[in-house]
């Protein structure tokens, strides 16, 4: 009976810490985005005296000619171009990297691979390789970006994932005449699914919300991507907090809506690869 009340302790203990850090915040974003700019300034959580919902969040959607709306795309081209770009890639690059583990070049690609996560990507360089390619201020040049920097994670965790898949699926396969690109797409690809599952969401929300990358790499009104529109109702000399909250409010929904569906899936591949590998 003491372990059941201490276990139902500790839960309630989680839930009420996960509402104070996240739901708190996130409600009092909501609260705000309803009321008008000079309630709004006020910063507090109580209830507006007149609801704004429609007003605010139409002038939203308006402001600078449906800029959210193209950002909307832009973002979404960007996220679904990255996304089948980088599951192509790491996939394959995963499944390579441990095939051939124990190699005399294997552990330096690793290490390369691993460098990749520590070291913080250059701005000036990048900008300078993507102008010499005619790939700067481009989507291509930005998808390649993307990724770039998400590419060590997601290697790292197909290879984990596919240490659980036995070899003797590979020498089966060859055994009757399949070829490499055969056996990786036929066989090994189908088998990723739950880290696929895993690299997609979390990198969908990553890309999705990413404020540097598109700032620097791909300018103008017209690329502008759902972050940047925060833009839109701040300035040096007046901020239109009950907008800017309302923007946030409606660019935080996909990323949302992900997580809720899909953290199972997410739990699932990251912990699948860690029995064995």
């Amino acid at each position: 009976m003491s372990r059941r009340w201490s276990y139902y302790g500790y839960g309630l203990i989680a839930l009420l810490l996960s509402t104070v850090i996240f739901w708190v915040p996130f409600y009092f974003v909501i609260i705000n985005s309803f009321k008008n700019t000079t309630e709004s300034a006020d910063f507090s959580m109580a209830w507006p005296k007149v609801f704004q919902l429609a007003a605010n969040y139409k002038e939203v959607l308006m402001t600078n000619d449906y800029m959210l709306v193209r950002a909307f795309y832009n973002s979404t081209v960007l996220t679904v171009f990255s996304i089948a770009v980088l599951v192509l890639v790491c996939s394959m690059a995963g499944f390579v990297l441990q095939r051939r583990e124990g190699g005399k070049a294997s552990s330096t690609i690793n290490f390369l691979v691993l460098t990749g996560l520590m070291i913080p990507p250059a701005i000036v360089p990048t900008i300078w390789v993507l102008n010499g390619l005619g790939l700067f201020k481009t989507m291509i040049g930005l998808i390649l970006i993307e990724v770039a920097l998400h590419f060590p994670f997601a290697a790292i965790l197909y290879k984990a994932f596919t240490a659980t898949i036995p070899r003797e699926l590979d020498e089966s396969a060859f055994i009757d005449g399949c070829g490499g690109i055969r056996l990786f797409f036929n066989i090994v690809f189908p088998l990723l699914k739950p880290v696929t599952s895993t690299i997609v969401v979390l990198t969908a929300v990553g890309v999705f919300n990413d404020f540097v990358n598109p700032l620097y790499f791909l300018p103008g009104s017209d690329n502008a991507t759902v972050q940047l529109t925060l833009y839109n109702f701040t300035s040096l000399y007046r901020t239109a907090w009950n907008l800017l909250f309302a923007d946030i409010v409606l660019i935080s929904l996909p990323p949302l809506i992900l997580f809720i569906f899909f953290n199972k899936k997410i739990v699932a591949g990251m912990t699948a690869g860690a029995v064995k590998g």
